[in-house]
């Protein structure tokens, strides 16, 4: 637990350290570029911990790593100006512009490059999620099985969407709870319309409807001295239900033998077109440094592994990131609205976790996550928050309106309300990460 927790944080203050070098660096090199004079370039807020000064700025790492900032002459509008033309705010409006907008946008381009070279060189994802939307398992008393959805239905229609992959399925059922969602499925031939009421599940209050990807349960390998190699079970049979209920899902079927604490399973067997049943004893056994349940049998791994050429594998992390971009505004719209719970969101320990979690699994895993939270800084550093990056876009809107700069009381009283937010908004997503932590349900 403790060895998790630290390899949790220090990778969290690695992947943040990046990105927050990668904001700033935005900001210093368009700054640098228009002739900006900068005093300070700071990874970290608070204390200084080590520095160094070449020309006229003072390279710093700070004692909180959480955060990082430019410091350039004139920028602060409360200060007394010299009327410089090196100083931020005698710099054309556009200069500022291009200087404010540079650091999320590096954010942006990071997290397309991460992704363009991650597809370019190890473009792996679950095989079913871009497989059509047809069902492989359905809990009972899920809002799936209250519309009365089946194993081996296809969904054709969810919502608007003709035609869903399980990829477009997912993130529709994650960002909806307690909403109905019109769907269309195809069954023995026939079209038949229902709908779907997600409702909220986990530790992220996220749209939950209970149904599963088909993804048949062909077994692989059988190991011998197992309850399978005992009962007769052999590579090429298929699962095709267990405990009397149908099933086309080989990760429901290992979820059910872990769910089921040992007890007997009853498998059903496709073998050569010709069903038939035998019963399991599960044996509490170590795999991978992890005892569970099992009964010696796997399954093929489900993934897709691509290397895509450079042009591909850009357009590829192109249209994920416009895709995940529009999701972040979805979310946040819906967490606005009160259409989902702020639980969703995550603040540093969730992201630690997260980060954790993601080293762990592999090199891959990190890098896909690094680009999504590099990604997540910039659209967040764009809102149009006093302090962040946006605030500052949206006084340059209001001052281009208006052609004058606003008053420095005014810009004072703007800054002075957006900490007082982003302070609030820390305590929240900091409280929130606990309550997930400590109390997951």
């Amino acid at each position: 637990m403790l060895g998790s927790f630290l390899t949790d944080a220090i990778v969290v203050v690695v992947v943040l350290g990046l990105m927050i070098f990668i904001h700033e660096l935005g900001h210093f090199m368009a700054a640098k570029s228009f002739g900006v004079r900068v005093l300070v370039f700071s990874l970290g807020f608070g204390k200084t911990l080590l520095h160094i000064k070449r020309g006229d700025t003072d390279y710093r790492i700070s004692a909180l790593p959480f955060g990082g900032y430019v410091k350039m002459a004139g920028d602060d509008p409360t200060e007394v100006r010299q009327g410089d033309s090196a100083e931020f705010l005698s710099q054309p409006r556009w200069h500022r512009f291009v200087i404010v907008v540079m650091g999320p946008a590096m954010n942006v381009l990071l997290a397309v490059l991460l992704l363009a070279g991650l597809y370019k060189f190890h473009f792996q994802r679950p095989a079913y999620l871009e497989q059509p939307a047809r069902v492989g398992d359905v809990d009972a008393g899920s809002p799936a099985a209250q519309a009365g959805i089946q194993v081996g239905d296809l969904i054709v229609r969810l919502g608007a969407l003709p035609n869903p992959k399980w990829e477009d399925v997912e993130f529709r059922v994650f960002t909806t709870v307690n909403e109905t969602i019109p769907v269309e499925i195809e069954r023995d031939g026939q079209t038949l319309e229902s709908s779907i009421t997600p409702r909220a599940k986990g530790p992220n209050r996220i749209g939950f409807a209970g149904w599963y990807p088909y993804s048949p349960g062909i077994i692989e390998t059988v190991e011998p001295g197992f309850p399978a190699s005992k009962a007769g079970l052999k590579p090429g049979d298929e699962i095709v239900g267990i405990d009397g209920r149908k099933v086309s899902c080989a990760l429901c079927v290992a979820y059910a033998l872990q769910t089921g604490d040992g007890k007997p399973a009853d498998l059903m067997i496709l073998r050569a077109g010709k069903e038939f049943q035998v019963r399991v004893q599960p044996t509490y056994s170590e795999v991978m440094g992890e005892k569970r349940w099992r009964i010696g049998i796997a399954f093929p791994n489900g993934l897709v592994v691509r290397h895509l050429p450079w042009a591909q594998a850009l357009a590829a992390s192109l249209e994920d990131n416009v895709r995940n971009c529009r999701a972040t505004f979805d979310v946040l719209g819906k967490i606005l609205t009160r259409r989902l719970s702020a639980r969703s969101l995550s603040g540093p320990i969730g992201i630690a976790q997260i980060s954790g979690e993601a080293y762990r699994a592999g090199v891959p895993e990190l890098v896909f996550i690094i680009s999504s939270i590099s990604l997540q800084l910039g659209i967040f550093n764009l809102l149009p928050i006093p302090v962040l990056d946006g605030g500052v876009i949206l006084l340059l809107l209001v001052e281009g309106v208006i052609r004058r700069d606003l008053s420095a009381e005014v810009k004072e009283r703007f800054v002075q309300v957006g900490v007082v937010f982003l302070l609030l908004l820390a305590v929240f997503v900091m409280y929130n990460d606990l309550v997930k932590t400590l109390k997951p349900y």
